[in-house]
């Protein structure tokens, strides 16, 4: 299914298969795309990005229980490595953050390992809510949580090279720069000591890729994006479908 232009409905209709679109996602890495030590949940945590963010998370067992933990599976970005056409990296020195992200934990101590959020327009709507949004993800980089951000909205006047741009001019020495024609980005991040950024550019009418979403610095999962938004798509009310599917100017 093509991404479809966002911008041509309100933010509610937004929000409301925002909401279906993280359940879908859940479903699926739930379902068999995680290793088995590995689960992600739609949570509010004061915290890293939000308001509606999956994390990854990852229990630790206390060693006096005796419970050996299995190896974390994945994908090693020396053997496969990831779609993306974009991959940039940087160091970062020691460098800090309440919203629905999803989470990853591995289930010793439900750590939370890594987090995705769906961009909203309420993301870049101000100069505040971009700051704080950049500010987090790059803290939530720093505190080890990997990242990965979709944004299927334009840039503004005040992300012109949208949010990844944003995040990656506070942490990156080469600026990133959109394509003219590939105005929305997906951008997967491994919080590894030198901080790597697996990008891909794309537009309104393309099919979403599967993107990485690490569990270790060199480790990763695909998150299957294509299937969940048309899975999430299906609740979208009709009368929105049609002015998603309009292929008229407004």
């Amino acid at each position: 299914m093509p991404i479809h232009d966002w911008t041509r409905v309100t933010a509610g209709t937004w929000h409301a298969f925002h909401l279906s679109w993280i359940a879908e996602i859940q479903l699926a890495l739930n379902g068999g795309r995680l290793p088995p030590n590995y689960y992600v949940q739609a949570e509010q945590i004061a915290g890293p990005l939000g308001p509606d963010v999956l994390t990854l998370q990852t229990p630790e067992f206390p060693p006096e229980l005796g419970i050996e933990e299995p190896s974390s599976g994945g994908l090693a970005v020396a053997t496969v490595p990831p779609r993306t056409r974009f991959v940039d990296e940087a160091e970062m020195s020691d460098y800090v953050l309440k919203r629905r992200t999803l989470v990853i934990r591995h289930v010793s101590g439900d750590r939370i390992v890594a987090l995705l959020e769906l961009v909203s327009p309420g993301n870049k709507s101000a100069w505040f809510a971009l700051r704080s949004f950049v500010d987090k993800a790059v803290a939530a980089l720093f505190q080890g949580y990997h990242l990965l951000i979709v944004d299927l909205f334009p840039p503004t006047p005040r992300d012109p090279q949208g949010i990844h741009g944003a995040i990656w001019a506070e942490i990156g020495t080469v600026p990133f720069t959109l394509p003219p024609d590939e105005p929305l980005t997906l951008a997967a991040y491994s919080a590894g000591p030198v901080k790597r950024a697996y990008v891909e550019t794309t537009a309104v009418g393309r099919e979403l890729i599967e993107m990485p979403l690490f569990l270790e610095p060199e480790i990763y999962i695909n998150v299957p994006l294509e299937e969940t938004y048309t899975a999430a798509y299906r609740a979208v009310p009709q009368r929105w479908k049609r002015v998603l599917e309009d292929k008229r100017p407004l």
